[in-house]
Order: C-alpha cells, then structure tokens, then sequence
C-alpha cells in the first residue's frame, strides 16, 4: 500500500470546483419537454445578461437529459427554488432517491416553455440560442422570453455543498 501526500481521488479541476463553491447563489430548477419526455435539472451555475433581447447562460451536464430535451425542443423553464424546495432539488440533482420519479415528487403544470413547478413564484420562460462544451459542462445561452416574478423570502441558497437559508 502506497501512502499519498495528496487525494489520490481529488479531480484534476479540483480547486477551480472548490473555487466555485465559494460563490453561492440561488438554486435552479431548469425543466424542458412535455409528458414522458419531460426533464429537469438542478442548476446552480448561472447567470443572467440584461438587454434587449435578456439572456440566461447556465452550466449543464452535457449527458443529462434535461440537455437532450432543451436541445430538442428548444425551450425550457428556469425556476428559482425556496428552503421548500431542497429535497426536490436533490432529486433533480440526482443526489437524493425520487421514487416514480422526480416530476412525481412535487405539482407541476404544463407552460409554453415545458413543466413548470405549481408552487414556485419566480420563473423565466427561455428559448435555446446556443450551446457550446466549456469545461466539462455545456455553456447553454437562452434567450428570456417570459418572466414572472414573486415574493422570495426564503431563497435555497447552494454554498460550498449545503444549503442555506437566508
């Protein structure tokens, strides 16, 4: 047995990942697709350019299907989750066991722009402009098309692996 002075498991972008935990920010639910073909992802790695058109580039998992689907349809919805929502996130992260499931786990409705959480209360309906492999994700660049905005009192906040409540 040999005895390292390192993590002999650490990632090759191990600081740039722990860099990037450092930031924080509310926690995404991006979901595309209708029916069976329906997908989503927790996205945490994202941002938002104003303008005329406004846009929204986020990081996929370029092997996720909500990858597949948003480049299939072309459309998605961009959720922004609360404290309530941290098991769900999880399980769209596929870091939690969703049994049935995630879409089963939580109400959702259908929208022009694919399935949309019942009870969140801020969301941007978006349309694929672009995406491009950056890293070991896929730079998507979406433009907003619709956008309804509520009361967030208690956004889930991803740092450095946990959630917390501001």
């Amino acid at each position: 047995m040999t005895i390292h002075s390192t993590n002999p498991f650490a990632m090759p972008d191990d600081e740039a990942r722990r860099f990037r935990g450092r930031l924080g920010g509310t926690v995404s639910l991006w979901t595309s697709g209708a029916g069976p073909a329906r997908a989503g992802l927790t996205v945490s790695s994202l941002m938002v350019a104003t303008g005329q058109p406004a846009y929204v580039v986020g990081l996929v998992d370029p092997d996720s299907e909500l990858f597949d689907a948003l480049e299939t349809t072309g459309r998605a919805v961009v959720q922004l989750l609360r404290w309530r929502h941290r098991e769900l996130a999880d399980m769209f992260a596929g870091v939690s066991p969703a049994p049935g499931g995630a879409f089963r786990q939580a109400k959702f409705t259908e929208s022009a722009w694919g399935p949309l959480l019942a009870d969140v209360t801020s969301w941007a309906g978006v349309a694929l402009e672009s995406a491009i492999e950056l890293g070991w994700s896929m730079q998507v660049t979406c433009r907003i098309e619709h956008v309804v905005l509520g009361e967030e009192p208690d956004p889930l906040v991803h740092r450095r692996g946990r959630y917390l409540q501001r």
